[in-house]
């Protein structure tokens, strides 16, 4: 049996998945089957294009991957990621924007479901991490920011049983 090679950002059987750069940034659409195959190219508006043998079948997208990927880039290179996500989602193709890190907390679906939560940072203030995706009515959403290298040394070691003064000697020595 033959096993699929990794295909970097491409699912590794089926194709279109992956990403596509837009005039303002990248999508991630995710297409396999002929259905979708035939979604998509009729957003697109390259049924004609789409007829080539070499992209007949999901197999054959596969096989000939590079071909099948530059023949969406061509058109999805010529409009914005908000074009794309609307068209091809009113398709019921899987589409959404790859965001730069300034742009995750911004989304809708990030807002409505209140993914951002504020923290303070004893360095940087106050920043931005992702909330708890599971949320329990009356049980508080623990975080705190990454810590420091070496903050929690000591407590850490105080649990596996050394003592405040085994601490100072391996402090010493530059052990830890």
């Amino acid at each position: 049996q033959e096993v699929p090679k990794q295909a970097g950002n491409d699912h590794p059987t089926t194709t279109p998945t992956g990403l596509f750069s837009t005039t303002d940034g990248v999508v991630n659409l995710a297409g396999g089957g002929q259905q979708m195959w035939e979604r998509i190219v009729a957003v697109l508006g390259i049924e004609e294009a789409a007829r080539d043998p070499e992209v007949a079948t999901d197999k054959l997208r596969s096989k000939n991957r590079l071909k099948t990927n530059a023949m969406l880039q061509a058109v999805i290179g010529t409009n914005t990621s908000e074009y794309w996500v609307s068209r091809f989602n009113e398709a019921g193709v899987p589409c959404g924007p790859v965001y730069a890190m300034d742009q995750v907390f911004a989304d809708r679906q990030v807002q409505h479901l209140g993914m951002e939560m504020p923290i303070e940072h004893p360095m940087l203030g106050t920043i931005s991490v992702v909330r708890a995706p599971m949320q329990i009515e009356g049980v508080e959403c623990g975080r705190r920011p990454t810590p420091e290298r070496g903050e929690h040394t000591d407590e850490v070691l105080a649990e596996f049983g050394f003592s405040t003064e085994e601490i100072a000697a391996l402090k010493a020595q530059k052990a830890i």
